[in-house]
């Protein structure tokens, strides 16, 4: 079968049920006796085998099958969870996560088989298990027609260990003692069977074609739930010969090979329901029988596995697996974004139409009736919109899962204590800066835990806990969403920051005297500048926050910094809901005009112009407290110079976080709603502008980019 076609779902469900381990083993290391939480991660492990298997690769499927293992030996209660099991399931978690990153990239597993983890990990289990590896199994099979296929072991012996409760015993004898035929039966699954009970299930529906299953070991639900080695056994009432069923066996694929033998009448005496033969070594009855219910039915057909799943849900309170979801290729939804757009494109056009029509139309009725049809028009493209924004509106979620894992490997590595606490993870933001917010983020948390966080001696000393506390609250404001990450931690030195730019030459040490503290540690942002005193695989190489501050800005956004010594330090990103379309400001410069977005204005002043003082050689004008700076946007985008010296001037303020910058401008067209249209390298070099705009009359509108402006 050609699986190809659902590669891409094999995918996304591989990395939902990853990072499903991840949030639960790191629950479990906190909380090791949690039920729930170990049967959260032992279906997350089957649901990964199973689905590596289906999908042919069987690398994967053995590294899980072992995870999967000893999982169940922790829901058992044979295996207690400390901080060394849970580093090697990471380690195995890990590899799990290269093996979806190989199958992504090349439709294929690879090469590395995790021999040395697999073997690290079993290890590990039989050390806590305090015992040798089990034997293949303590139940010898039965060679066809009487010959024993273990030297050891006659078949007598073996029909006797076969676990039975007391009704199926009884069935056996009745049905012997009723002159009928049975056989019993021992299956062997080959070792790299991808799903053992898909192929147990199809050995007896094939057994069922010539006979009947009178009883089977292990029972029914834990041959569905994978729970046995690599045999299972049957005792079958049939007028077949033992070479039809071991025939009808093997037919199965991945079924290595079936071992058929004759029951006889003394194999289940009255006697040897009680006799000591059915005890083990140590005088106790097996496992198995321990477990075994005081009935069963017949077989473990398609209808009665039904039946039981049906029982089990019923019994057990679960949370459910369904959601009122979908999956949409982001392609899609570009596309469908793009016919938005072109539609907002063709409103712009009729609304400049109507404004040139109405002024020379005579008949006011036909005015009225087409002003009625626009604003119907503009009622359907914004409530289109805004359900196109809705459908790529995704919670931030995917992204701040995966750092609790990584905050807690770092705790390890630089021995001190810390966790992460998360909150606002539901908080949407455009799938696109999403995909994109993922490693800003990740820098600003290294930069906490390393640069942050104190050793557990040096926070004692300062009457802190031990335990070094990292928040990242993420909420929206505005068109706006914020994401914080704050430590409880050391704080910026802003004394050494300043005497590390001075030793690099990026200020003067007579300049670095009049710089504020903001403006200090601004320079934490510039590249190759880092305060480590080594360079480790944390940090020491400069080449984080300088990251968060240029992909940041590349999304529309801004980061602050605030800090105090021994307090600790928050790192403030400012976000834009959407980068495709927004509601901004047009003005018009000479005879250009250019949008401005409108999350970014404060408010628009008209200004005399004798207001205008000057601080440094630079124009600013005081505002209600505030002294803000003047950009005349003429000379900063190199217009013609204008004649007209008008006694009032238009300033439209903008805000970048707590500062503001005017802009002088020639006049205000009005508001409107605008497509974003990427310049892609027509005009690259030109840092204060950030992408274009098609009007309503077809003419393009440059989109400045404020952030660049201060």
């Amino acid at each position: 079968m050609d699986v190809s076609q659902y590669l891409d779902v094999f995918i996304d469900e591989s990395n939902e049920h990853i990072q499903a381990l991840s949030d639960n083993i790191m629950t479990l290391e906190k909380e090791p006796e949690n039920s729930d939480v170990i049967n959260e991660i032992f279906r997350a492990a089957h649901s990964l085998k199973g689905m590596a298997g289906t999908m042919g690769f069987k690398k994967m499927q053995h590294l899980t099958h072992d995870m999967e293992n000893v999982f169940q030996e922790i829901r058992n209660g044979n295996v207690k969870v400390n901080s060394d099991l849970i580093d090697i399931l990471f380690d195995c978690l890990d590899a799990i996560e290269g093996y979806v990153d190989t199958i992504k990239n090349t439709s294929n597993e690879g090469d590395e088989d995790n021999a040395g983890l697999i073997k690290k990990l079993n290890d590990y289990l039989d050390k806590a298990m305090g015992k040798e590896p089990e034997a293949e199994s303590n139940e010898p099979a039965v060679s066809s027609d009487g010959d024993s296929s273990s030297p050891a072991e006659s078949d007598d012996k073996y029909y006797t260990h076969l676990p039975l409760s007391d009704s199926d015993k009884t069935k056996v004898r009745d049905c012997l003692d009723g002159g009928e035929t049975l056989y019993g039966a021992t299956v062997h699954v080959s070792h790299d069977c991808l799903l053992k009970a898909a192929r147990a299930f199809l050995v007896f529906k094939n057994i069922e074609e010539i006979g009947e299953i009178i009883a089977y070991s292990p029972s029914s639900q834990d041959i569905e739930d994978e729970k046995f080695d690599l045999t299972f056994s049957l005792i079958i009432r049939t007028d077949s010969g033992a070479d039809d069923i071991k025939k009808k066996i093997e037919n199965v694929s991945e079924i290595e090979s079936a071992d058929v033998g004759k029951i006889t009448a003394d194999m289940y005496a009255e006697q040897s329901v009680e006799d000591d033969s059915v005890k083990d070594a140590s005088g106790e009855k097996s496992k198995e029988e321990k477990k075994e219910e005081p009935s069963k039915s017949p077989a473990p057909s398609a209808q009665t596995s039904r039946d039981k799943k049906t029982d089990n849900k019923s019994k057990t309170k679960s949370k459910p697996v369904v959601t009122r979801t979908v999956r949409v290729d982001i392609d899609k939804l570009d596309a469908l974004m793009n016919q938005v757009s072109e539609l907002i494109i063709a409103k712009n056009s009729l609304v400049a139409r109507a404004k040139r029509n109405q002024s020379a139309e005579a008949n006011g009725g036909q005015s009225q009736s087409l002003n009625e049809q626009i604003e119907y028009l503009e009622r359907i493209t914004t409530t289109l919109h805004e359900s196109v924004m809705k459908v790529r509106m995704v919670p931030i979620e995917s992204v701040v899962n995966k750092f609790p894992r990584m905050i807690r490997d770092l705790s390890r590595r630089l021995k001190r204590p810390m966790e992460l606490i998360v909150s606002g993870e539901d908080t949407e933001l455009d799938r696109t800066v999403v995909d994109q917010i993922g490693d800003p983020l990740q820098h600003l948390l290294r930069n906490s835990a390393d640069h942050g966080i104190e050793d557990p001696e040096t926070r004692k000393k300062l009457g802190k806990p031990e335990t070094g506390q990292i928040w990242l609250t993420a909420y929206q404001e505005g068109n706006n969403v914020i994401i914080k990450v704050k430590d409880d931690g050391a704080g910026i030195d802003t004394e050494a920051v300043k005497q590390k730019a001075i030793e690099r030459g990026v200020v003067s040490a007579e300049d670095a005297e009049k710089l504020s503290k903001k403006d200090i540690i601004n320079f934490l942002f510039m590249p190759s500048f880092s305060m480590s005193k080594k360079i480790t695989d944390i940090s020491g190489r400069g080449v984080g926050l300088d990251v968060v501050k240029s992909n940041v800005e590349a999304l529309g956004g801004d980061v602050e910094v605030e800090s105090e010594i021994n307090v600790g330090s928050t790192f403030t990103v400012r976000l834009p809901l959407t980068l495709a379309i927004i509601q901004a400001l047009m003005v018009e410069v000479r005879d250009e005009k250019y949008a401005i977005a409108l999350a970014s204005i404060q408010n628009i002043e008209y200004i005399p112009v004798t207001d205008i003082k000057y601080v440094q050689a630079r124009e600013v004008i005081y505002l209600r407290g505030m002294v803000i700076p003047l950009i005349r946007l003429d000379r900063l985008l190199d217009c013609a110079p204008s004649d007209d010296k008008p006694e009032n001037i238009t300033v439209v303020v903008v805000k970048k976080g707590d500062n503001f910058v005017g802009i002088v401008v020639d006049n205000l067209i009005g508001q409107q709603e605008i497509v974003i249209k990427s310049l892609g390298k027509v005009i690259e070099n030109n840092k204060y502008i950030s992408g274009a705009t098609i009007l309503g009359d077809g003419e393009v509108a440059l989109i400045l980019d404020v952030n660049a402006l201060f």
